[in-house]
């Protein structure tokens, strides 16, 4: 089966999520049906601009709190007009 013909599995911890003016939708997510690492991407919902992780997660939570820490440490501004980059 073709990676683009498989379903995908979304966390519970996916949304959008605002603060300081911004709101962006976070993706986490898996293929369904299997135990793979989670992936993250941040959507920026004025733009369309996105923020995707290369790196994997073991679980959903872990990918949150990634992006929790992002949004910390560098603010909503970070994701605002992104062209489609990755980031850590």
């Amino acid at each position: 089966m073709d990676d683009e013909d498989r379903d995908f599995e979304h966390s519970e911890l996916s949304g959008s999520f605002s603060r300081d003016g911004e709101t962006v939708d976070v993706e986490i997510y898996r293929y369904a049906d299997t135990h793979d690492p989670w992936q993250l991407v941040v959507i920026d919902l004025s733009s369309g601009g996105c923020t995707a992780w290369q790196e994997t997660f073991a679980t959903d939570r872990e990918a949150y709190d990634a992006f929790i820490k992002s949004v910390e440490a560098d603010g909503m501004a970070m994701f605002a007009g992104r062209s489609p980059t990755a980031q850590h």
